[in-house]
């Protein structure tokens, strides 16, 4: 006996109008390029398993420190730099990974030890998406799966000065899962995780 089973009917995609198209075609065509000034790219940090970042700050100085929490263990980098001050091979497992607790946080280690700190990323959570002078990040897709970080100066979408001037592509996930996107709470440093690395900038 053939057991016949139902097939789903399509779901229909609505229509994008003529302003969504040109503004798809806009993301599309605009290519990375280097963040603009004060910014300045100090690192790019192949982290394998990577599963979310969070933001610190130094307690001597008050430089901003990027927290990276992978399926390798945990590890704290200097935004200013891009150097590794610590790591953690070994962390606690009832206590290594963000989802272990409520909010989301890992014990620091280092210069933070002691302390907690709170990890946007694969579990959940978030960064800062804008400064108190007016940098704005935003994550696109016009061609999904693969997202594309956009800065600007100007408040975000829809950006109305040319690519390069108001608005920049500065990161496209096209390789790995984007795990997370923002500035830190100094709004000095930007950070971009992935699944497999992390990028910074700094405007120190």
């Amino acid at each position: 006996m053939t057991k016949w089973t139902k097939k789903a009917a399509p779901v229909e995609q609505p229509e994008l109008s003529g302003y969504q198209q040109a503004l798809r075609a806009r993301l599309l065509a605009a290519p990375v390029v280097p963040a603009p000034e004060p910014w300045q790219r100090v690192a790019f940090v192949p982290v394998g398993g990577l599963l979310g970042i969070g933001f610190a700050s130094h307690p001597e100085d008050g430089r901003d420190l990027v927290m990276v929490v992978s399926h390798d263990g945990h590890g704290l980098f200097d935004a200013v730099t891009g150097e590794k001050i610590a790591r953690d091979r070994d962390p606690d497992p009832e206590d290594s990974t963000p989802d272990a607790v409520a909010d989301l946080s890992c014990p620091g280690l280092g210069p933070i030890s002691g302390s907690r700190v709170r990890i946007a990323g694969l579990f959940g959570g978030g960064l800062h998406t804008t400064t108190a002078d007016g940098w704005t990040l935003e994550v696109v897709t016009p061609a999904w799966p693969n997202d594309r970080v956009l800065l600007s100066g100007d408040g975000g979408l829809p950006h109305p000065g040319p690519h390069g001037e108001r608005w920049w592509h500065i990161f496209h996930s096209n390789y790995s899962e984007l795990r997370t996107v923002g500035f830190s709470p100094s709004g000095q440093t930007i950070a971009v995780a992935t699944s497999s690395d992390i990028s910074l900038w700094t405007r120190r």
